[in-house]
This record gives structure tokens, C-alpha cells and sequence, in this order.
């Protein structure tokens, strides 16, 4: 790999763990829920316990891929360093794409919250701005500022939870007719959905290279905040069809706001809004530092323009990455209707960690920590889950793969021919 400027390594095990929790919980407890009751109605529960497994091998293979190859980028590195350059630029790509959409939706879905109606898309820009400079001054910054707004979340999401059982769970429906109601198809496309909503502890991996003691930091870091947020997740599923009932959240823009208003407890209202204001805003910090990495690791390599790789000589960010990025989210914001944006951007990262998983069976005896089972079962529930997400996402995601794709081969070849 050419010689360039490395990043620092100032994150320890709670920085890393608290940027996976800001980048997980944002997405899934504010975005996920109401389009997988859509598909499923009750049986998002079974979804959600698919898409944790599915997580949780994915996890595993990224956690023993990080190990070994703790350095910006993710699976875009360990694609390449064990299947080849195709390999990694397939989940490079797929990383970038499909989380720039995840920056604009979280954009989105914090301005939802935050701003006078009217003024959504405004306000989604000055966060996507005012993010993307936080993140520019350095990667402890992004550490301190998610640990508030994780904190501030969870006592907004341990709020709602308690007026959510407060009034009894009336609506839940736990018979298993009810939990298959929506059959099998629909059940697994909730699953990928959901998906979305674990796909954050991605953004540890991709920070690697800043991370202290990586080979220890990384894999523990990964397995902690999953395990938390799934926990959290399956409380909050149960609280919100325990109040709404399956219609109820799939009719709902904002289900954890709902359920505080339906139980009685109005003071709460404003905290729960301030607390999924906050929970967007840390998925956008974790996205947008997770895609910079991405794209430096794949400018380093020529895949991605190579001006892309400077990395800040003070604040030790790749500032040209995230300043693009930035830009590219922006125009999103102001131009795209992104209702369908978690089946694009679950398409790209199911994708990823197909790869992910491919690259973590061929390591050899002394670099395993986990059986091969499970980078098996990963890898194949990747797939079933990618073509039962909706349509639209399959076919729209194919076609930016395409591109990427022609992209990398005239990229190429003009490289060799400038030789």
C-alpha cells in the first residue's frame, strides 16, 4: 500500500464504543421501527431478532478482520488485503453510497424534530454543516460531543419506555398467528430494514487507524455496543407495540413521541423530541466520520480521486473527504425525497458486509477468533436479506454499483496509460 500520512491514535475502549452506540441508536430507534411494522406488523419482532443475528455475525467477521488489519477504511481494506481490489472496491462503494444517503435521511429526520415546519430543509443543511465541521477539527472532538448526545438519548428513550409500560402494553400481540400474520417475505424484509439500525458499530472498524491498541480495542468495542443496543432495541420494540399496536407505529412518523402522548405524559413530549433530535445528530457525527475514512482509505488506493486522501497536517482528519461529503449530503438534503433511503442504504451496507464476511472465512488458523459458522451464516443472510428489501432500493442500488463499477475500470486505465 503506498506510504501516506497516518491518522492518530487517540481513541480508547469507551471512545470507541460510545461512537458505536451514537452511530447505532440514532438510525434505529428513530428511523427503522416504522417501515418494518409496515412489512411486517408484529413479526418486526421476529425481524429484529434476524437482523441481531445477522449483525452479530457480521460483527464477528469485522471484529477479527479489524484485529489484524487495524488501519482506516474497514472492509474496504480487508477486501482487498484478502479477496483483491475488486473485492474491496465493491464494499468500499457499496459503504460510501449507501451511507451518504444514511447522512442525508438522519439530516432529515433530526430537522423532522428540530425545526418549525417550513424550515426542515434549512435546518438539515446547518446540521449537516455544523456536524462536518465538528468532525474537521479533529476525531476527539466527535468522540466527546457523542458521548452527550448518547447520554441525552438514553434518558430521553428511559422516559418514553417507562410512559410506554405505564400504561400497561395493552396493544402488543404475542400469538404466534399474529407474529406471522404478515408472512415469511414480509418478515425478512423487516429484517433488512432493521438492519439499517445495527449497521453503526461499522463506523468503529472504519476508524481504526485512530483507535490505541486496535487488536484489543476494536474487536471489544464492536461486541459491546452491539450487544447493548440490542437489548435497547428489543425494550423499545416491545414499548412501542405494547402502546401503538403494529398499525399504530406503521402509521407513525414519530412512534417513541406517540407512545409518550398516548400514555399521558405530555411534560414528556419535548424531551423525547429533544432526545431524537440528539440521536440523529450522533448517527450523522458517526456516519460522517465513518464515510471520511472510507473515502481516504479508497483515494489512497486510486479508487476514489486521489486528492481525497490529504489528511489535515493539525488536526490529523482527512478534511478533503469530509468537506466533499459534506457537499454531496447538502445537495441531497435540498433536492431528494428520502422516504426510501434505508432500503438503498441497507442494500449498500448488506452488501459490505457480504464482503466482509467472504474475506473473514479465508483468514488463517492463528488470526481466528470466532468458527467459521458464523461468517457462513452471515454471508448467506446477507444475500436472502438484500432481495427482500423493496424493489425500488434493489434496482436504484444496482444501478450506482454500475457506476462505481465503470467508474474504477476508466479510472484505471487512464492510470496505466499516464505511465
Amino acid at each position: 500500500m503506498t506510504t501516506q500520512p497516518a491518522l492518530a491514535r487517540r481513541l480508547g475502549l469507551s471512545d470507541a464504543v460510545f461512537i458505536g452506540l451514537g452511530s447505532m441508536i440514532g438510525a434505529g430507534v428513530f428511523a427503522a421501527f416504522t417501515p418494518a411494522a409496515q412489512a411486517a406488523g408484529n413479526g418486526l419482532l421476529i425481524g429484529l431478532l434476524v437482523a441481531a443475528v445477522v449483525a452479530f455475525c457480521n460483527a464477528t467477521s469485522s471484529a477479527q478482520l479489524a484485529a489484524v488489519y487495524p488501519a482506516s477504511g474497514g472492509t474496504y481494506v480487508y477486501g482487498r488485503e484478502r479477496l483483491g481490489p475488486w473485492w474491496g472496491f465493491l464494499a468500499g462503494w457499496s459503504f460510501v453510497i449507501g451511507k451518504i444517503a444514511s447522512c442525508a435521511a438522519m439530516a432529515m429526520t433530526f430537522a423532522a424534530y428540530a425545526a418549525p415546519p417550513g424550515w426542515e430543509r434549512p435546518v438539515a443543511v446547518a446540521a449537516v454543516v455544523g456536524l462536518a465541521a465538528v468532525n474537521y477539527f479533529g476525531i476527539t472532538r466527535t468522540a466527546l460531543l457523542t458521548r452527550i448526545i448518547v447520554v441525552v438519548v438514553l434518558i430521553a428513550l428511559a422516559i418514553a419506555v417507562a410512559a410506554g409500560f405505564g400504561t400497561g402494553l395493552p396493544a402488543i400481540g404475542w400469538e404466534p398467528s399474529g407474529l406471522i400474520a404478515h408472512g415469511w417475505y414480509g418478515i425478512l424484509q423487516s429484517a433488512g430494514l432493521l438492519f439499517f439500525a445495527f449497521a453503526g458499530y461499522a463506523r468503529i472498524a472504519t476508524m481504526g487507524e485512530e483507535v490505541r491498541t486496535p487488536a484489543k480495542t476494536i474487536p471489544r468495542a464492536i461486541t459491546t455496543a452491539l450487544a447493548i443496543v440490542v437489548v435497547l432495541y428489543g425494550i423499545v420494540a416491545i414499548t412501542i407495540l405494547g402502546t401503538l399496536g403494529a398499525n399504530g407505529v406503521a402509521a407513525s412518523a414519530a412512534p417513541l413521541a406517540d407512545v409518550v402522548a398516548a400514555s399521558g405524559w405530555g411534560w414528556a413530549t419535548p424531551v423525547v423530541r429533544v432526545g431524537a433530535a440528539a440521536a440523529s445528530l450522533g448517527a450523522l457525527l458517526g456516519l460522517i466520520a465513518g464515510i471520511g475514512r472510507t473515502c481516504l482509505a479508497m483515494a489512497r488506493e486510486g479508487d476514489l480521486p486521489r486528492w481525497l486522501a490529504a489528511v489535515h497536517p493539525r488536526f490529523a482528519v482527512p478534511h478533503r473527504a469530509e468537506v466533499a461529503i459534506a457537499i454531496v449530503v447538502t445537495v441531497l438534503v435540498l433536492t431528494v425525497d428520502l422516504r426510501g433511503a434505508i432500503g438503498f442504504s441497507s442494500f449498500g451496507v448488506l452488501l459490505y458486509y457480504f464482503v466482509a464476511n467472504i474475506a473473514a472465512y479465508g483468514q488463517p488458523r492463528e488470526q481466528r477468533r470466532y468458527p467459521k459458522v458464523l461468517q457462513v451464516l452471515g454471508a448467506v443472510a446477507c444475500v436472502v436479506l438484500v432481495v427482500t428489501l423493496p424493489p425500488v432500493g434493489i434496482v436504484v442500488g444496482v444501478a450506482v454499483i454500475a457506476i462505481g463499477i465503470g467508474y474504477r475500470i476508466i479510472a484505471h486505465r487512464l492510470t496505466r496509460a499516464q505511465a
